[in-house]
């Protein structure tokens, strides 16, 4: 029974500990509320509860048959991402370049949206590539990798991996539902320079995963056309 146990708690923290730093929940939680800023309470919450969900499923996807996929259709880990890097990157530039204005966080548009809107806007850019991004994509597939493996860990390493994926989502809605909360502790001022500090490191995280993509691409090429 000790052996199940280590097993499962093991593995849970393994991917929890893989997970968080990436996922960013406290740190993107700037962003989300940035992003989210003229929309009501009441619509923040439901997108912050759709992003938790979004999220979940996309890493599980990404855990379970991420590997398959990008087989499937040819793809390269590396291309993904230079591709959500870009996407990280350009949503990093919109936010740095917005108007002042509309990071207030008491502001709020008298347009209600939709459900449908609100679900097309909680999976893009609020769960992909913002929140769950190329970056965590990419763990989330490496991590799946491990799931071939013999004997007990057959079963309690991927029922593990569900476990830390839910608690990894639900950390990311909490920080997201509570964002509003967190950011009028700073007040106005320190709301909109802590909001622009974000957008920049979200547009140098997104440089980042951008160019760890190319690099790979250039190596690559370099061995096949340029042996020793």
């Amino acid at each position: 029974m000790m052996l199940y146990i280590s097993t499962f708690v093991g593995h849970f923290l393994l991917v929890i500990a893989a997970l968080i730093p990436i996922l960013n929940p406290l740190g993107q939680a700037p962003i989300f509320m940035s992003m989210t800023s003229r929309y009501s309470a009441e619509e923040r919450a439901i997108l912050a509860r759709k992003v938790g969900i979004y999220g979940f499923s996309l890493l599980l996807v990404s855990m379970f048959i991420g590997i398959y996929v990008l087989e499937f259709f040819g793809v390269s880990l590396a291309i993904v991402r230079v591709g959500g890097g870009l996407l990280v990157a350009t949503a990093g530039w919109q936010l740095m370049s917005s108007d002042d204005t509309s990071h207030t966080v008491l502001a709020a548009s008298d347009e209600r949206l939709s459900e449908e809107q609100l679900r097309q806007r909680a999976f893009f850019p609020l769960t992909f590539p913002i929140s769950v991004g190329p970056g965590s994509i990419t763990v989330a597939i490496t991590l799946g990798a491990g799931f071939k493996t013999s004997g007990i860990g057959v079963v309690l390493i991927p029922v593990a991996s569900v476990f830390a994926v839910a608690a990894a989502s639900f950390l990311l809605y909490w920080c997201y539902r509570n964002a509003e909360r967190l950011l009028k502790l700073m007040g106005e001022t320190g709301t909109v320079i802590f909001l622009r500090l974000s957008a920049f490191i979200l547009l140098c995280l997104g440089i980042q995963i951008f160019w760890n993509g190319a690099s790979e691409l250039l190596a690559e090429f370099v061995l096949q056309n340029f042996p020793k």
